[in-house]
């Protein structure tokens, strides 16, 4: 018999992943809510109780996945689409509650976050506070941990430290000796990863860096016990990704021959899309953009790791803003709005045939809305890949029919980036409808849904589960019919996004059986026999 292998059993724990069944080849229903916006005692939505709580609800509910935001930890405007590592996990996550009872912090110690807001998340205040407990609970946890932890964490540092951790867990300690400035504007030496002046702060700074990354390993793992409960739960986890990533992210600083950027770390383009519904000057994003003819020399072998890493923590990957892999939006990076761009050519296939060939069939969802040409089209089908309606967006044209909705598709009766549907149907703050365009789309979803301006938002909710697609997915807003006060996001703008958040006395029993009386009736109850929908399969 072999010895064990602590770092072969890492590695399996991070990458396994439920293969025995996919809700994206079932008829199911799902709900949207980012993890931050779960209810909890500590300021923000967390990983312990009350997540494990939210999917016993969704048993209730009958619903099958729960779809969130990218999980990355957040930097200038909050924003998960901008994280500062496409790998990490967002600290401001890690259950407080959990490392009060391992002892890592004492209960006393809690009572800031406690006094923080339960309807919105303070990022202002929260994050302070909450990084310092986290640090001393991290080294509480070097220096009085179990043998067993002990061992666990140095397998976590062994499976991941040469492709992430350790890259992040520096530009962290770099980051904030720069005052938190992006890695561009460091010192040179720093700003071009000397060895040596990397060496020296290995060595320096051992104790900081090894901080970071007992962070890192306890929101992997209180990660990995959630997706245990939630396979407990016949939940499936569907995480988004962001195509592009920050060009201020660990990922950026340490692998800077992945991007268009010179050796300061200056883009030549950037990334954004055209004028679009959100927008009339487009959006221009700012990311810098993939070098692609370094990934097709290197076989992709970034993207691999990538994708590997985020099926190690969901069941689903929905990735941002597909049409980038066909073409995408390139605007010159002192240009002042997205409209002075112009479309560059993507990888296409190639990127999907290597992912293939390494990881099997993998479980991807394409966001393909905004400006979709027929090579988007025919890149996503050609790769087997559900795309996305949104009936926010479809009711809008009067030709759109329910039956236009193919089974290989995720209808969503809105995203985070809409406003909710009440909202929505009635017209709210910074709408950019015209009040014509307002009164003409409520009509139509009053024909469409034969429903009444009061029930609209479960009006739409059965129109979505009623619709052809496999899976039906519903904002947590929308369930409870909230208007545009619960709004999550608001495109193009940095102020006021990602606070909202759930109260628990808003789950009560009649919402979890009205749910999972209208999931029932669409025949997407997890409870339903679970035969594969072929319909319009490719």
């Amino acid at each position: 018999m072999k010895p064990p292998d602590s770092r072969r059993d890492a590695r399996k724990l991070m990458t396994d992943r439920d293969t025995s069944r996919s809700p994206l080849h079932e008829r199911r229903a799902g709900v949207c809510l980012h993890v931050s916006a779960l209810p909890g005692p500590f300021g923000i939505g967390e990983l312990g109780a009350s997540a494990r709580a939210f999917l016993d609800a969704m048993q209730d509910m009958r619903l099958g996945v729960w779809q969130f935001l990218p999980l990355g930890p957040t930097a200038y405007g909050d924003s998960p689409y901008q994280p500062l590592s496409t790998f990490a996990g967002n600290e401001m996550l890690i259950d407080m509650g959990d490392l009060a009872d391992r002892g890592l912090l004492d209960v006393d110690e809690l009572a800031p976050l406690t006094a923080l807001p339960d309807d919105r998340v303070d990022f202002g205040t929260l994050i302070p506070q909450k990084s310092q407990l986290l640090d001393t609970a991290a080294r509480r946890f070097a220096a009085q941990s179990s043998p067993r932890q002990q061992a666990a964490f140095a397998a976590f540092v062994d499976a991941n430290d040469a492709l992430w951790l350790h890259d992040y867990a520096m530009f962290r300690i770099l980051k904030a000796r720069h005052e938190a400035r992006p890695w561009p504007e460091w010192e040179r030496r720093f700003r071009q990863r000397d060895p040596r002046a990397l060496e020296e702060l290995a060595a320096t700074a051992a104790v900081d860096i090894n901080a970071i990354k007992v962070q890192q390993f306890l929101f992997h793992e209180q990660w990995l016990a959630l997706r245990t409960h939630a396979r407990k739960r016949g939940v499936a986890l569907f995480g988004d990704m962001p195509i592009y990533i920050a060009l201020d992210s660990a990922d950026a600083w340490a692998r800077p021959q992945i991007l268009r950027i010179d050796a300061d770390g200056q883009p030549d383009f950037v990334a954004g899309v055209p004028p679009d519904y959100f927008s009339e000057d487009g959006q221009l994003w700012g990311n810098p953009l993939y070098a692609w003819q370094h990934h097709a020399a290197c076989g992709y072998r970034w993207w691999i790791d990538r994708i590997r890493a985020a099926l190690a923590l969901m069941d689903i990957v929905r990735i941002d803003h597909f049409r980038g892999f066909a073409g995408y939006w390139a605007v010159p990076a002192d240009a002042s709005t997205a409209r002075d761009g112009a479309w560059e050519t993507g990888p296409g296939s190639a990127l999907f045939d290597a992912l293939r060939a390494e990881l099997g069939e993998v479980p991807i969802v394409a966001e393909d809305l905004g400006v979709i040409t027929p090579d988007v089209v025919a890149l996503r089908k050609s790769q087997h890949l559900p795309g996305m309606r949104v009936l926010q967006f479809e009711i809008a044209d009067p030709e759109f029919r329910l039956d236009s909705i193919e089974t290989d598709s995720v209808c969503y009766t809105g995203t985070h980036d809409n406003d909710t549907t009440a909202g929505w149907f009635h017209g709210g703050p910074g709408d950019t409808r015209s009040e014509a365009e307002i009164a003409t789309t409520r009509q139509a979803a009053l024909n469409l849904t034969l429903g009444s301006p009061e029930t609209i938002h479960l009006d739409l909710v059965r129109l979505a589960l009623a619709s052809n697609a496999r899976l039906a997915m519903v904002p947590m807003q929308d369930f409870l019919g909230l208007g545009s006060e619960a709004r999550f996001n608001t495109p193009g703008t940095s102020a006021g996004n990602w606070r909202w958040r759930l109260k628990a006395p808003q789950l009560t029993t009649e919402l979890c059986d009205n749910v999972a009386g209208m999931v029932r009736n669409s025949g997407r109850s997890p409870d339903d026999p679970a035969t594969p929908d072929t319909r319009d399969a490719p």
